[in-house]
């Protein structure tokens, strides 16, 4: 792909490159810094990040495949077979065969695991609306499309 004069700033390979404006630069700092504010709300609860998304999905998508929560959740297969062998023992999740497809195995919320997904709500709300300060509806709206827009970006190779 040939780089326009145009994109040469945001091109680490490029003379005319700037970290600061690069985009990857701030969502770099952006998840980092959201990543340790997380796991210190998620702390006081007894909980983990990996543990939040599960229990985030299934709470909004309801009873879900693993292949589909390893989608939403950015966690690789394995690593989520292992999350949800602990979710499991901590009677937080159920797992069973999909009834068409014996080879897909859903998940979904216990009692328990509705209770905790509660309580990381009530420890992380302050977080997520300071993340907010300062920002219209318009300005996170297209915040939203333009890393969606990255993201469909990034999946065409």
């Amino acid at each position: 792909m040939v780089v326009t004069k145009r994109l040469r700033r945001y091109i680490p390979s490029e003379d005319e490159f700037s970290y600061l404006d690069f985009p990857f630069y701030w969502l770099a700092r952006v998840q980092g810094t959201y990543q340790q504010q997380m796991e210190k709300a998620l702390k006081k609860v007894g909980s983990d990040i990996p543990t939040w998304r599960v229990l985030f999905i299934l709470k909004v998508h309801g009873k879900s495949s693993l292949s589909e929560i390893s989608t939403h959740a950015i966690i690789k297969l394995p690593t989520l077979t292992r999350i949800m062998t602990r979710m499991k023992a901590e009677n937080l999740v159920e797992t069973s065969t999909h009834a068409e497809d014996g080879r897909v195995t859903e998940v979904e919320l216990t009692p328990a695991g509705a209770d905790l997904i509660h309580r990381m709500e009530e420890v992380t709300a302050r977080l997520f609306a300071r993340s907010y300060v300062g920002l219209s509806d318009a300005q996170i709206t297209r915040l939203n499309a333009t890393l969606a827009q990255i993201l469909d970006n990034l999946a065409e190779d």
